[in-house]
Parts: structure tokens; C-alpha cells; sequence
């Protein structure tokens, strides 16, 4: 049994929290609002201590109790930051994950690793990796963010992940991110006996079509109808592959099913091209609670490649690494932090040493004022000036509009 020990939150169906586990980790604690997800986590591993409820509820968990874990870990919600949404970040009340930083600042692990959609490696989201960056520097914390692409690490499917990794200083020197080995795999080739087991004589020919990694599975939420496999450019792309894009089957096709007959996925295929072995863990609950929760899962074999560079670093393996100059996310950001008083664009430029032509540096205050409280006001001289405010993101206050959102939406929220 493994003495490293992890606290998961959002821990969802559980493909995270498999991949830590195959990784070498043990779970102190899984932390989950869906119930149904919940009830999967319990059906695959019965000893497993799993809350269920808002991650953020005192009634919940007291995070407190598991003061230096050594891994703090989560999903945390997706839709602040995707590009399918209206990329709300710190406005969102679904935002979870600047509390998710302030949370290492209680439990104090040795590591923490949050996961979330590509959307949030954008440009819109830059001064907000760079106030997380710099929280967890105060937090003592190294922390680097990667964009990981689930087929490098076995995964049947393109499904890009933001990844941030950060650790405690004595280990940080002793991390690396995991080597990438792009998978050689078709969906054919993946799902072949799956898609024959009802008898298929054609699924030879099927596969032969689906000559290509899947496109990303879309989980979905249950704001938004039933299983589908995603929005209308995704089911082109399933088209291509001969798979029906819209919905999801119960079976495989019958053994009369003609020549050239584009079938659905089952929740069982749709398992394993995420990477899980659908003969090993089960989901409970009926097909479209089961669909969803493979589909908004992190990849097991994405996590356990994580997990495992992780866990080197706090063995400290091999040779400490020299620690490479910190990347400036965001230099607008930075340089109005630091400012007591209010500053101009053109002050602005002169103390990022002109890296950003003002255009540049307009654009960067628009996403700013999004994500924090600051409203520019107009100086002696007739010149704009801006002041970093207070950040939007909840981060556990108790007047927080998050919670009245979750009391109101809370059997919609996913």
C-alpha cells in the first residue's frame, strides 16, 4: 500500500482518481456533487472515504482534517473557461478553481494538480493563470501550467487538457512533465470486438473506415438534453469515422446490420476510447448519467502519467533540475499588482520595457476588467489610468453569489 496520499476534489466518476491510484497514490478522500457520480465511486471502490456534496460546504468536508496530504487533485468545472461557453472565468459562479488554489493554502500538500479545457490556456484567460501563478508562489508552491494532448499518453482520442502542476519547493526541482509517445491506435482498431459482439459480419469493414483517433468525447451537462457526442463540427468529424455522432446506443448493432451502416457508440465504447477498461470499472445509474460521467472525465492513463512524475518528484528521483525563469503569463497584470497608485497605458508599456504595443496592452485591461474589479478613471491630464482590483473568483467568501447560484441551480449543476 502506497504511504502517498491523496485529496480529490470534483473527483466526478472517478478517471482521475483511477490514474493517481494506478499511479501509486492512495485516496485519504473523494469529494463529488453528483450523487450518481458518487454512487459510482462507491460501487468500484467500497472503502473509499466519498463525500457527496458541494466541494466548497463546510457540511460537506472539513478540509482542515487533512492538513499535509501529499496531493491536493480535481476536475474542477470546465465551462468558466471553455470556448464552447461564454468564457465567463472569475464571473462564472461555477468557478471553482482560484478557491481550489486558496484550498492548498488550508490543507498545505506536498503537490497539487488541477486539470481543465484547453479554453483556459487562451489569451483571454492569461491574467488568470498569472494570479494563480503568483498565489501559489506566496503559498510557497512552484507551479508550471501544460497543455497535454490525451493521445500522446495511450488515449484513443485528441481531448487536450490545461494541466497545472505545482509543488513545495524542495520537490519542484525534482519534476518533469510526463514524455509524450503518441498512440498508434485507430477508434477501428479500439473498438472492433466491441462493435462485433452482437455478431456483426461487417465490423471488420466498419473499422477499416474509423481509421483515425476520435475527436473530443463531450460529456456534456445536465443543463443540456441527453447523450450526444458533442456539437455539430464534432459529429462531422464522428461522420468521417462512420460512427452517428447523435446519441448513443444501448448495443452493439445486430448481427443483420447491412454493409456501411454508420452505428452509435455505447456508453461501453465511449468508456474506452477515455481510456477506462469498461470490463474493470462500472458507472452506475441509467445510460444518459452514465454517458456523461465517462464523457466529462479525465482520461485514467492522462492522470496515471501524471501521477507518476509527480510521485518521482516527491521521492526525489533522479537529479534536481536547475528551475527554468518562471513564464509571465500576463505582464499587464504583473505590473498593475505591483502598482500603489493608478497607472496609464503608456506607463504601462514603459514598465513592461515596450514587450507590447498598446493595442496589445488595451486588449489585456479589457480581459482584466473582466476577471478583476477594476474600472479605469481619467487622471488631471485627461488620461485614462487603471487600478488592479479585488479578484471576481470565489474563493470561499461567504457573500459570494456562488451560493445562492448552487441553492437555485443545484439540480442542474454538473
Amino acid at each position: 500500500m502506497s504511504s502517498l496520499r491523496v485529496v480529490e476534489i470534483c473527483a466526478g466518476a472517478g478517471g482521475q482518481a483511477l490514474g493517481l491510484e494506478l499511479a501509486g497514490f492512495e485516496h485519504a478522500l473523494a469529494v463529488e456533487l453528483d450523487p450518481m457520480a458518487a454512487a459510482t465511486l462507491r460501487l468500484n471502490r467500497p472503502d473509499w472515504d466519498v463525500r457527496v456534496g458541494d466541494v466548497a460546504d463546510a457540511s460537506t468536508w472539513n478540509p482542515a482534517e487533512f492538513r499535509g496530504v501529499d496531493l491536493l487533485a480535481g476536475g474542477v468545472p470546465c465551462p468558466p473557461f471553455s470556448i464552447a461557453g461564454k468564457q465567463l472565468g472569475a464571473n462564472d459562479e461555477r468557478d471553482l478553481f482560484a478557491w481550489a488554489v486558496e484550498l492548498a493554502g488550508i490543507i498545505r500538500p506536498r503537490a497539487v494538480m488541477l486539470e481543465n479545457v484547453r479554453g483556459l490556456s487562451a489569451p483571454r484567460f492569461s491574467a488568470y493563470r498569472q494570479h494563480v501563478l503568483d498565489r501559489l508562489k506566496e503559498l510557497g508552491y512552484v507551479a508550471d501550467w501544460r497543455l497535454l494532448q490525451a493521445s500522446d499518453y495511450g488515449v484513443v482520442q485528441l481531448r487536450p487538457r490545461f494541466v497545472l502542476v505545482a509543488l513545495s519547493e524542495s520537490d519542484a526541482p525534482y519534476f518533469t512533465w510526463p514524455e509524450a509517445a503518441p498512440v498508434q491506435r485507430t477508434v477501428g482498431e479500439e473498438l472492433i470486438d466491441l462493435m462485433a459482439a452482437n455478431g456483426w459480419k461487417h465490423a471488420k469493414h466498419w473499422a477499416s473506415r474509423a481509421n483515425k483517433i476520435a475527436p473530443t468525447i463531450v460529456g456534456g451537462s445536465k443543463k443540456h438534453g441527453g447523450a450526444d457526442l458533442g456539437p455539430t463540427r464534432a459529429k462531422r468529424a464522428w461522420a468521417e469515422l462512420g460512427v452517428d455522432g447523435l446519441g448513443v446506443a444501448d448495443a452493439a448493432p445486430p448481427a443483420g446490420t447491412p454493409k456501411g451502416h454508420n452505428p452509435k457508440l455505447t456508453v461501453e465504447m465511449v468508456a474506452r476510447l477515455q481510456g477506462w477498461d469498461e470490463t474493470t470499472w462500472q458507472f452506475a445509474g441509467r445510460k444518459t448519467s452514465r454517458y456523461r460521467q465517462v464523457g466529462n472525465a479525465f482520461p485514467p492513463p492522462v492522470a496515471r502519467a501524471i501521477g507518476r512524475q509527480i510521485i518521482a518528484a516527491l521521492n526525489h528521483e533522479g537529479e534536481p533540475r536547475a528551475r527554468a525563469a518562471a513564464v509571465a503569463h500576463d505582464e499587464v497584470y504583473r505590473v498593475l499588482r505591483r502598482s500603489t497608485t493608478p497607472l496609464t497605458i503608456a506607463e504601462i508599456h514603459e514598465q513592461i520595457d515596450g514587450s507590447l504595443a498598446p493595442e496589445e496592452i488595451e486588449l489585456r485591461l479589457k480581459h482584466l476588467m473582466r476577471d478583476f474589479n477594476m474600472q479605469p478613471e481619467t487622471s488631471v491630464s485627461g488620461e485614462r489610468t487603471f487600478k488592479l482590483g479585488d479578484f471576481r473568483a470565489f474563493i470561499g467568501q461567504d457573500d459570494h453569489i456562488r451560493h445562492e447560484y448552487l441553492a437555485q441551480m443545484r439540480s442542474k449543476v454538473s
